[in-house]
């Protein structure tokens, strides 16, 4: 307790005069992309340079593990705003060192109070995706402002003003465009160019920024201004919200535009009551580690921990290569099929967590999983509340599409505090609308509704609702071992952030391989589907042949996921950890790599 008191006073001591001046990247103007970092005093991995370089300087400054990832996440709405921002929302689990306590902060974001089951259903049919996630339609209420105020105020030991500080001055001053954010503008140029607002930010003079020039969003950088200056309120109740339901119900479409943009129906009200709530977070005992997620709405914390508790039995550490990754797409179609049938809001309805994550349920689902043989097809869920041996209820429920661009950041400092944070935008660009004079995308995230029951005749716990929050994927993770972290990690992908997290997690634990291997290496993804999705680099290895022996049957994808993790070493030190190659590799930093 002298140890967190001393510190917190110097944190205060250090912070005033150091801020305004030196609380930015300025140091260094292009940081580099680095995967693994290893030192004393903290440590800090996201996908983005500039943005993790923003984390280690907070640190470095006083400032702890909250503090820390609000302002790395305020950097990431700078450098990756077609993935985060204050127009999402996002889930983060933190680990408090003083009283070993795991809390997490659902920042999810709420459909209107006007919506009911068939948002997205005209004259009887589903809207065509494209055209739902296109639109004020799609857009919630974003959480990650309100996030970002209640982890600061449960758990921070600087203001929004501070936190916030260095990503203005990063939206003012510029940062460089690197090859992924031109890509992934240029692939939205088609429905950027429809709305003014987007078109002007991110198509001046009609094409993306190039690579290598400097990009500076100084509308972001005033509305970072106006929050710092006067709080959340300017969002949820001030201009800034204003301004926000005026883009949804009347989108700024280019005059001349044949898209159809439809309009939402979120209002001042909308965002006015929207809260940000503390809850419980998900808890497997796996070997001897317990592992703490997010619970539902998020589907993370019970799919991967049911498909834990699927593996407990089997010792991996100790099975072939092609028999641990059999396993593990077995335990995940499982856990998918549960997972679809049985979770969503659960202020909507009686949402199962503690029975899913039962080890007695998890036993009579493993019973389904052969040694010498797939399973074939989408296989039927489980009932949690009344597990029979190998028993399944009712039909099989598909696993809906999620966009799969969101972001990850990690973060532990000098005391043992840790946060693993995942936010979104939902889709690559979001709803593609800017707020006009704001700088910021708004989200397309109600697209995780299903748009009608997605197996006909069968409960749809996900269809849409007044005030009620989508289903997520975002599996942010924090790993304990004696009360004490050893991992913490999470990652982008829609669907497929479930998977990415459990192959990670099973590679580092179980077969004890490094953690940037862990990362780095070819993933599968297999979600309750006749095929799994697989990287090329998957395919081309020998265990894919060996598997397609077994049963399996792979569709190709680029990529899936970008991790980002941080663990604890034996000696004290922190590992930071963030992918070699995929989405361009991401950012590891630490305070002090000697002591």
């Amino acid at each position: 307790m002298l140890r967190s008191t001393v510190a917190s006073v110097l944190a205060s001591l250090l912070v005033a005069p150091l801020l305004p001046a030196t609380a930015t990247a300025s140091s260094a103007a292009d940081p580099p992309r680095v995967p693994e970092a290893v030192g004393f005093g903290g440590v800090v991995s996201s996908v983005d340079p500039d943005a993790s370089q923003i984390g280690v300087d907070v640190l470095r400054r006083g400032g702890n593990a909250v503090d820390a990832a609000v302002a790395v996440a305020a950097a990431l709405g700078v450098t990756d705003p077609f993935s985060a921002g204050i127009g999402g929302g996002g889930f983060l689990v933190h680990y408090d060192a003083r009283t070993h306590r795991v809390s997490t902060v659902d920042g999810r974001e709420t459909a209107p109070a006007s919506a009911d089951a068939d948002l997205f259903v005209e004259n009887g049919r589903p809207i065509p995706f494209a055209e739902a996630m296109t639109s004020g339609l799609s857009v919630g209420v974003p959480g990650t402002p309100r996030t970002w105020q209640q982890a600061l105020r449960q758990w921070g030991t600087w203001s929004l003003d501070q936190a916030v500080r260095p990503a203005e001055d990063l939206a003012r001053r510029g940062f460089t465009v690197d090859a992924t954010f031109h890509r992934q503008v240029a692939a939205n140029a088609d429905r950027f160019a429809d709305f003014t607002s987007t078109s002007a930010l991110y198509l001046p003079g009609g094409a993306p920024p190039a690579v290598g020039s400097t990009f500076r969003n100084p509308d972001l950088a005033d509305t970072y201004r106006r929050l710092r200056r006067d709080g959340m309120s300017a969002f949820y109740r001030g201009e800034v919200g204003r301004d926000l339901v005026a883009a949804v119900r009347q989108p700024p479409v280019r005059p001349g535009a044949t898209r159809e943009v439809r309009s939402g129906d979120l209002t001042a009200a909308d965002l006015a009551r929207y809260e940000a709530p503390l809850r419980e977070p998900t808890r497997v005992r796996y070997r001897d580690h317990d592992v703490f997620g997010m619970a539902p709405p998020s589907s993370g914390g019970t799919t991967a921990g049911e498909a834990l508790n699927i593996l407990e039995a089997t010792d991996l550490g100790a099975e072939t290569p092609v028999q641990y990754l059999h396993r593990f797409l077995e335990a995940s179609r499982l856990s998918f099929a549960d997972r679809n049938r049985w979770v969503g809001d659960p202020a909507f309805g009686d949402v199962p967590t503690g029975e899913l994550l039962s080890q007695r349920f998890a036993d009579s689902r493993a019973c389904l999983i052969s040694p010498t043989a797939a399973m074939t097809g989408a296989v039927a869920p489980g009932d949690p509340r009344e597990p029979t041996p190998c028993g399944t209820s009712g039909e099989p429920a598909a696993t809906p599409y999620e966009g799969t661009d969101t972001t990850h950041l990690t973060v532990a400092d000098r005391w043992g505090n840790v946060v693993a944070y995942t936010l979104t935008i939902e889709q690559e660009g979001g709803s593609g609308i800017v707020v006009p004079g704001r700088g910021f995308l708004l989200n397309n995230e109600l697209t995780d509704f299903s748009f009608t029951p997605v197996t006909p005749g069968v409960p749809d716990p996900n269809l849409p609702g007044p005030g009620k929050r989508p289903r997520s994927s975002m599996t942010p993770t924090i790993v304990l071992q004696h009360g004490k972290p050893v991992l913490a990690l999470g990652s982008p992908g829609g669907a497929t952030i479930i998977t990415t997290v459990l192959q990670v997690l099973t590679r580092r634990l179980d077969r004890d391989t490094p953690l940037v291997e862990a990362i780095a290496a070819p993933r599968a993804s297999q979600r309750n589907a006749a095929d799994t999705q697989a990287e090329p680099a998957f395919l081309a290895g020998a265990e894919a042949a060996a598997l397609r022996a077994l049963g399996h049957r792979f569709t190709s994808t680029a990529e899936i996921g970008a991790v980002t993790a941080v663990e604890r070493l034996p000696d004290g030190r922190w590992r930071a950890a963030a992918e070699t190659t995929r989405r361009g590799g991401g950012a590891a930093r630490a305070v002090w790599p000697t002591r």
